[in-house]
């Protein structure tokens, strides 16, 4: 067969999985945003976004997450408020730590590129484009991509079919020329195998388990590392 193309997962593929307290993130914002009632507020936007990414996870990604505008609307924010962007901006700063590029992917990227293969991201996500951009564009590393898209721009998430579609229909590669990495087996290994690509799961996340199920899906080839990527692709090329 022929890769032509490798599409990436994010968060817990090209960046390393991090636990991280979700709560006192928002908390940070909140801190900001409305000190005298930061808890009450952190809770309900807490509240907010898991219940997003369960309605996601249960609907099979045909109801995605939105944005975090909408987030911010329910939880009665004022997102015209100066208030809201300086509290905004400290909360997606609070996830820095959390979003640095594996240190494989430079190496990988530009290997996959040098062969002719075409590389992306899909990743779901309520972050606006902006930051996940400059988050590449800090590692050295949003040139490497023909295409990016981002769940917080499209009515529907992984697993569901239409955006692992809307990727290859950008790449302008068919399915069985396509590899699909990620860290979840349902979101990732299961939705790109739905379409007809190959999955590779790299199995290191601690995925909630309200986001979680593995179905008996099961990987066309499983990593340790995101470095070993290059070795499963080039043997699927070579068969």
């Amino acid at each position: 067969m022929t890769i032509k193309a490798v599409v990436f997962d994010w968060g817990g593929t090209l960046t390393p999985w991090h636990n991280v307290d979700l709560f006192e993130l928002w908390l940070g914002y909140s801190n900001i945003y409305d000190p005298e009632n930061a808890k009450e507020l952190a809770e309900v936007l807490n509240h907010g976004e898991q219940a997003r990414w369960s309605r996601q996870f249960e609907t099979n990604g045909e109801v995605g997450t939105g944005v975090l505008d909408e987030l911010f609307h329910e939880a009665g924010v004022d997102t015209s408020s100066p208030l809201h962007s300086k509290a905004l901006e400290s909360y997606l700063s609070g996830w820095d730590p959390h979003t640095y590029t594996d240190p494989d992917a430079i190496e990988l990227l530009e290997g996959l590129r040098g062969r002719g293969i075409k590389t992306a991201v899909l990743s779901n996500t309520m972050w606006p484009r902006r930051h996940h951009e400059a988050v590449l564009e800090r590692d050295g590393v949003l040139h490497l991509f023909d295409y990016l898209l981002f769940t917080s721009e499209t009515p529907a998430g992984k697993p569901h079919k239409s955006v692992f579609a809307d990727v290859l229909y950008n790449l302008d590669i068919e399915p069985k020329n396509a590899v699909f990495v990620g860290d979840r087996l349902f979101d990732d290994i299961h939705g790109a195998q739905s379409i007809g690509m190959k999955g590779i799961w790299i199995p290191h996340s601690n995925i909630p388990a309200s986001q979680s199920s593995d179905l008996g899906i099961t990987p066309d080839a499983t990593v340790q590392k995101l470095g070993e990527v290059m070795n499963v692709v080039m043997d699927w090329s070579n068969q």
